[in-house]
Parts: structure tokens; C-alpha cells; sequence
């Protein structure tokens, strides 16, 4: 054998990869902000994202504060989403007209009222406002005014359009309230007895659902006085309320049925079943075993299975 060699063959070099450069970020110019928000918000109410548009809004207005298009969005997607609080809050003491909606929403009627009385003063008056003092007089119950509305609006009204079919609709609604008012109420108390009449004239005020059934306003002092025994005066005992189930209306809530401890099969309306065929056809119920030792099917009646075998010639 020769003698080894000292020389040992070179390594490859691996070479490390580069690291790449993070080059800064360009610096993007207001104009282009606004413009790809506003894309965004196009975006967005087009595919009915209301709760995003309203953010992207909120990112608008910390960009531009002035921006009136972006404002009035926003007032537009509150409306939608009905969140009447806060469209207040965003118009201050701007747009009367959506002050006076925003209030009747929340239950407001009397700043509602007040607001459209300005609107009707000044110039700023149209089929809105018109809308909004019909449906605040139905909803205060001057079913006449608002009748008087309804039908000054269907005057000007396409009829092919979706808003005479509403104004037909709140029309209708307001003239049966005017005629129960005016004729059918009046109609039918014209109509019952004297003795009916009379009762009703003199009878107590109903039973609130809360209150316990069977008590009065007068019977409740006559129990608690106090009773004279041997010459002395003795406190009477408190008679207990008979107890309502929550829920139930004395004279108004029908009772429960006095069957409804016994089975189906026992109650009085229960009726069988009529046509029903007699014997058991079809499936089998089973395998039983006879005496001797052999498995039959339950079949039972005229239709009950038989063993498949081969018949005997």
C-alpha cells in the first residue's frame, strides 16, 4: 500500500443569499387616500354593508372634517341602519327635516311636532315634510288631519308608483279609525239594551292583569275593620288573595280544560279512528318460539305472513 495523502480536497464556498433591501414606503398623498376611501364606500353600499361603510365614513371625516359628501353619507347609512340617536347627534342643529324623522322614530313626538311646525313657516317645505306631519297625526290620533294629508299626497301621486300604493294604504287605515270614531262606536252603543247600558255605566273599573283576582277597591277596607268582641276591639285577620297565575286575565283568559289529567284514549272528545283495517298486515312483529321447539312468525289476523316453501305437489 502506498502512503495516504495528506491533501484534502477544497470545500465548495455556499454562498449566503442576499438579504433584500426593504425599500421605505411610498408616501401616498391625501387626495389618493380620499379617493380610494371613497371607492371603498361605493363598494361597500352596493353590496349592502352598511355597518363597514360606516366606518370607512368615520375614516373620511378624520381625513376631511369639511367633507359635506361624506357627511351626508354617513346621516344616509344611520337612517338605514336606524340608529336615530346617533344621526342626531351628527346633525347638531342642521337639517330640520331629518331632525323631525330622527325624533318621530325615537318616540319624540312633540319635538317632531315643533320641528315641522318650523319646517312649515320657512321654505323648506316638500312631500317628505308632507309624509312625516300625516304619519305624526295618526300617530297622535288626529285621524282627520291626517286623512287630509293622505289624500292631498294621493292627488299628486303616479299611480304606477310604490309610493301611492303606501299612501292608499295609511289612507284606508285612517278613514276606518275616523268611521269607528265617528259612526261604529256610536252605532253600537245605540244598539244595546238600557239595562246593558246601564251596567256598563255603573260597573267598577276592570281588574288590572297584575292585581290579585277578586278584590276591590272597596271590599279591601271592609276586611281589615277591626271586630268588637266582649267590648273590646280585636284586629281582624287579613284575608289572604286568591293567587293568579302570571299571565292570566280574570274573566278574559278561558279556563283550562278539566280533561287535561286524563289520557287522550279517556277524554270525552277523543273519537277512534274510523276505517281502520283489522288485522295485522304487512311486517311481522317478531319471532316466537312454539311448544315444539320450532320459530313461527307473529303474523296475525287473515294477513299475517307466511313461511316462504315450496308447495307440494
Amino acid at each position: 500500500m502506498g502512503p495516504r495523502s495528506t491533501t484534502h480536497a477544497a470545500r465548495p464556498q455556499v454562498t449566503q443569499p442576499s438579504k433584500k433591501k426593504v425599500l421605505p414606503k411610498k408616501d401616498i398623498s391625501l387626495g389618493d387616500r380620499v379617493q380610494r376611501l371613497f371607492t371603498s364606500l361605493c363598494a361597500q353600499i352596493d353590496g349592502s354593508h352598511f355597518t363597514n361603510a360606516i366606518k370607512t365614513c368615520d375614516k373620511l371625516l378624520r381625513l376631511v372634517p369639511d367633507d359635506n359628501d361624506a357627511r351626508q353619507t354617513k346621516l344616509f347609512l344611520l337612517l338605514q341602519t336606524e340608529r336615530y340617536s346617533d344621526a342626531l347627534a351628527l346633525l347638531g342643529k342642521s337639517s330640520v327635516f331629518e331632525r323631525a324623522y330622527s325624533s318621530y322614530r325615537l318616540q319624540h313626538l312633540d319635538e317632531a311636532s315643533h320641528l315641522l311646525d318650523g319646517i312649515k313657516q320657512g321654505r323648506e317645505q316638500n312631500r317628505g315634510a308632507l309624509h312625516l306631519e300625516a304619519q305624526l297625526n295618526y300617530r297622535q290620533g288626529n285621524y282627520q288631519i291626517a286623512l287630509d294629508l293622505y289624500n292631498q299626497l294621493l292627488d299628486s301621486s303616479d299611480p304606477g308608483t310604490e309610493e301611492y300604493s303606501d299612501i292608499l294604504t295609511n289612507l284606508q287605515a285612517s278613514q276606518k279609525h275616523l268611521d269607528f270614531i265617528n259612526t261604529d262606536y256610536l252605532r253600537v252603543l245605540d244598539g244595546l239594551s238600557s239595562n246593558v247600558t246601564g251596567s256598563l255605566e255603573h260597573a267598577p273599573l276592570p281588574v288590572p292583569p297584575g292585581s290579585s283576582y277578586g278584590t276591590s277597591s272597596g271590599a279591601a277596607p271592609a276586611a281589615n275593620k277591626p271586630e268588637v268582641v266582649g267590648g273590646k276591639s280585636v284586629p281582624a285577620r287579613k284575608v289572604r288573595a286568591r293567587r293568579v297565575p302570571k299571565g292570566v286575565v280574570p274573566g278574559v283568559t278561558p279556563p283550562p280544560d278539566p280533561e287535561r289529567w286524563l289520557k287522550k284514549s279517556e277524554r270525552s272528545t277523543f273519537q277512534q279512528a274510523r276505517g281502520k283495517r283489522k288485522g295485522g298486515g304487512g311486517a311481522t312483529q317478531g319471532v316466537v318460539e312454539s311448544v315444539g321447539g320450532s320459530a313461527a312468525t307473529g303474523g296475525h289476523g287473515r294477513g299475517g305472513a307466511h313461511g316462504r316453501g315450496k308447495k307440494k305437489k
